[in-house]
């Protein structure tokens, strides 16, 4: 079952956009013009999702058969060793504000777009998580995207999307030759049950990633060493 979720309510706030910014230094203009920006950015905003309720066909030591595609990961594998059911997803902020830009070389403000593009994408996955645990009551869920680790390359988005079909006619996201979605701000992945919660962060020693959900964890990744070296 294939589904689209594209009612997606989206509320921004400028408090929470400039603390996401971390700007120092005319906070009035900044401010002034975050405000300006998501006045234009609510109207045309239409974050969407596509999710898949998947079953996994069969298991080797490193892939795993999901809706008769075979995706190449010891890590997704050793993930996904003790669940039947799973969740692949795509979500967007949409192809509506992904086309809203500004000026050409007012980088504060393009600055200030991308962050509110990116809490717009953030209002989908919210909203698809919330839809799955409503309708599924999955218990607690994690999940993985191709590309995050080397574990799990990106070139795997290509087996990701074709679990879903036309993804572009659904929801308006399309794959660059080098895997990367348009519109930018989106993301995929597979969505699982899981005892104990798993972050991709938990095996990346990358220092100072704003975008960092976990504490990288050394004794975590000897047990991937297959992959990760």
């Amino acid at each position: 079952m294939v589904e689209v979720l594209d009612n997606i309510p989206v509320t921004l706030e400028p408090e929470k956009v400039m603390k996401r910014l971390r700007v120092r230094g005319r906070e009035n203009i900044i401010d002034e013009m975050v405000r300006e920006l998501i006045d234009i950015a609510l109207p045309v905003a239409r974050p969407k999702a596509i999710y898949a309720i998947s079953k996994i066909d069969s298991r080797t030591d490193n892939t795993v058969d999901i809706d008769g595609v075979t995706f190449t990961s010891h890590i997704l594998r050793k993930n996904l060793d003790k669940v039947n059911r799973v969740f692949p997803y795509v979500a967007t902020c949409g192809r509506e504000l992904h086309e809203l830009t500004v000026p050409s070389g007012d980088l504060l403000k393009a600055f200030c777009l991308d962050t509110i593009k990116t809490f717009v994408v953030g209002s989908a996955m919210t909203y698809l998580t919330d839809y799955l645990d409503k309708h599924y009551q999955p218990g607690q869920m994690s999940h993985m995207n191709p590309g995050s680790l080397k574990g799990w390359p990106i070139s795997q988005q290509r087996e990701l999307f074709s679990v879903f079909g036309d993804v572009e006619s659904a929801i308006g996201v399309t794959l660059s030759e080098g895997m990367a979605m348009i519109p930018t701000k989106s993301v995929s992945g597979i969505y699982f049950q899981t005892e104990v919660r798993w972050e991709n962060c938990q095996l990346c020693p990358m220092e100072n990633c704003i975008g960092r959900r976990a504490p990288y964890s050394p004794e975590l990744k000897k047990q991937y060493e297959k992959v990760t070296g």
